[in-house]
């Protein structure tokens, strides 16, 4: 199916690289590397999947050049010593046996480094720290400056004899060199500040070194914070004003965006649409004839084509697409489209995990980042009937996972739909990407012949029975959360009523567009991500905001993508926020809440009560105590344990796999 997509299949020559097609996977922290700084051989595991997945060009993460000083993660990897060549040597030999380009990520973190894990002083261009609240840096003397430049050349010269077909100097997102590019961080006065060709001079000298070190034709790419996105800091014609300081021997470029301060741009909100960024690669590219890579929530093939093909871009970068689905390109090749497992834009088992808990990355819609499907290839080796009570997300995938390995699985789903809940989120406008999961579980599903839906049904113990169940899977999900406040159920989600729960605002969502909003009084109950989502629904729509919380932070659980654009949208809107005040009493139009000690009125147009989410699970007891005298395995998984994301969900799904293993079918 090529012929669809002719631009994202062709080739590019890059000196003297040719990638077989546009799509490079982005450098992304994963947490996998060793302790010493060395690549783990689940990296290698890694990016071989995507590379059997037909990537053009893997970018390999970012890798310190001068460790401790440099390093901006616990196990980041480095390559400031050749103690780290052989394994990058084993690296390279096994991903490219898989077909495709390799290029590595060249950085110093500069003051995005944290002296609790360097055990010195983070360095910069300037003691003014690179995200607010962090931690005050020790400017770099002449000296320093010189030095770390020729740490990124003999970097640059160890990946070129590993194997590496290309590298990429890191002068974005508020590491080092983009700490020197930005008026925010760079106050000098010296001959590395203050004009923007002082500025650059420091990326100057970096990049001259790199050439040096690695001879005329091999490719060298500069990622870049195109748009700072922040109060004083560079737009895109600064960005390109500073380029021509340190162009010359750029082969390509990078062109991201943002900073530490606006990191829900450089790792795209879910809001954010497909090629939003695509703009600044075009500028970039009009102004210097060079191949150039845009990124920005890119998952569907045919807005990467079309930006190849309008000539914004020469290749299109995915990160997160490729955590989703490490076989996105191959899918689009052959022309399977609809298998796609695109990435929701979620940003919770990716930056979340990492940057949010120092964690190694996961996905929520993909349970297994390192060998994708390959559980497909084991099969039942004796007759199982598994029964999924549930059509969420977590129930979906534990029916396909188990039809999937040769089990014959029957799903029962009271409502007309599957999804779940997030079938439900998805219908806000600005979390329609969150639809693209169960949509994918849901084509998944229609394909497998021993996999039965019975939509419309609520499961009962004797149906159950019938089907001569081996193991059963309890997936039925969670509820609103509504505890015994008074006036709580009086109101809410009532007919005429102004008070809603998160699913009573989105069965009322048609109203809500129909209706100026402008100047209308909105109180949300609840600070948490559901309550969040109403916010970001109303306010910028006119509306009067004020978000209620019992405890001393909003949002306090998201993110850290989710609670940068949090901030700005709440910052934007002037929100009232409220943390430390309890609901005390819901009336017809108004909340009764506490806050230091007073009792006051809340009034409102439209009221919304979102505590959060409870466990449901009507028929588990039941079933327990049908089969405790049998043999049936019976396991509970996503919100019907407890109410949590829907990564906890889909993990446990695919875990149906282990239990198999363990009950002997596999």
């Amino acid at each position: 199916m090529k012929s669809n997509y002719k631009n994202l299949f062709s080739p590019l020559t890059i000196k003297n690289m040719t990638l077989k097609n546009r799509v490079m996977m982005m450098p992304m922290g994963t947490n996998y590397g060793l302790q010493n700084g060395e690549m783990s051989f689940l990296h290698i595991q890694y990016y071989a999947e995507r590379a059997k997945g037909d990537v053009g060009l893997i970018m390999v993460e970012n890798a310190s050049v001068d460790s401790p000083e440099g390093s901006n993660g616990t196990t980041q990897i480095r390559i400031d010593h050749d103690n780290f060549m052989p394994r990058y040597f084993k690296f390279c030999e096994t991903v490219h046996s898989h077909g495709g380009c390799l290029g590595i990520q060249l950085n110093h973190a500069g003051a995005s480094a944290q002296s609790a894990r360097i055990n010195m002083q983070p360095v910069s261009a300037s003691n003014i720290p690179s995200k607010e609240g962090g931690e005050i840096p020790r400017p770099l003397t002449v000296e320093e400056i010189h030095r770390i430049a020729k740490k990124f050349g003999e970097a640059a010269k160890r990946a070129q004899t590993c194997g590496f077909d290309c590298v990429e100097i890191h002068a974005g997102h508020s590491y080092l060199l983009s700490q020197f590019l930005s008026p925010l961080t760079n106050d000098r006065t010296d001959e590395f500040g203050g004009t923007p060709e002082n500025r650059a001079r420091f990326t100057k000298l970096v990049v001259e070194e790199v050439r040096k070190q690695v001879g005329p034709m091999f490719p060298i790419f500069i990622r870049l914070s195109a748009e700072e996105l922040m109060e004083g800091g560079n737009t895109l014609d600064d960005c390109i004003e500073y380029l021509q300081y340190f162009q010359d021997e750029v082969d390509a470029f990078d062109v991201s965006c943002g900073l530490n301060g606006t990191i829900q741009y450089q790792i795209d909100s879910n809001f954010l649409e497909d090629g939003w960024r695509s703009y600044m690669a075009k500028a970039v590219k009009e102004k210097y004839k060079k191949p150039c890579v845009t990124m920005g929530n890119i998952r569907d093939p045919k807005i990467a084509e079309d930006i190849l093909a309008r000539g914004d871009a020469d290749l299109i970068g995915m990160g997160r697409g490729l955590i989703a689905d490490p076989h996105w390109v191959s899918k689009v090749e052959s022309g399977h489209e609809e298998d796609i497992r695109k990435c929701i834009s979620c940003n919770i088992g990716c930056a979340g995990n990492r940057i949010g808990g120092n964690r190694p990355i996961r996905c929520t819609v993909n349970p297994e980042v390192f060998y994708d499907d390959a559980y497909r290839k084991e099969q039942i080796k004796k007759p199982c009937n598994v029964v999924v009570i549930g059509g969420g997300t977590a129930g979906l995938e534990a029916a396909c996972t188990a039809a999937e390995v040769g089990c014959t699985t029957f799903l029962y789903e009271k409502k007309d739909n599957l999804g779940g809940l997030a079938a439900e989120i998805s219908k806000i406008p600005d979390k329609k990407r969150l639809g693209d999961f169960p949509k994918y579980l849901e084509t998944r599903a229609s394909k497998l012949s021993n996999l039965f839906i019975f939509k419309g049904h609520d499961a009962n113990v004797n149906m159950i029975k019938n089907l001569n169940p081996n193991i059963i899977v309890n997936a039925t999900g969670s509820n609103p959360l509504l505890p015994p406040i008074k006036g709580l159920h009086d109101f809410i989600d009532k007919e005429g009523s102004k008070v809603k729960s998160i699913l009573g605002m989105i069965n009322n969502l048609d109203a809500y567009a129909n209706t100026d909003l402008n100047g209308k009084k909105v109180v949300v109950v609840g600070g948490g991500a559901v309550g969040l989502d109403v916010v970001e629904y109303f306010a910028p729509k006119g509306a009067k905001v004020s978000i209620v919380e019992m405890m001393p932070v909003i949002g306090k659980d998201l993110d850290p993508v989710s609670k940068s654009s949090t901030k700005e949208l709440m910052e934007k809107y002037n929100v009232n926020q409220m943390p430390n005040t309890a609901l005390q009493e819901v009336k017809a139009d108004a909340f009764t809440v506490k806050v230091n000690d007073e009792i006051k009125d809340l009034d409102f147009d439209y009221g919304f009560v979102c505590l959060g989410m409870k466990a449901n699970a009507p028929i588990y007891n039941d079933i327990n105590e049908a089969f405790a005298d049998t043999d049936v395995k019976i396991i509970n998984i996503g919100d019907s344990v407890r109410a949590r994301r829907i990564i906890e969900g889909t993990a446990e799904g695919r875990n149906l796999v282990t239990v198999l293993k363990d009950l002997d079918y596999l």
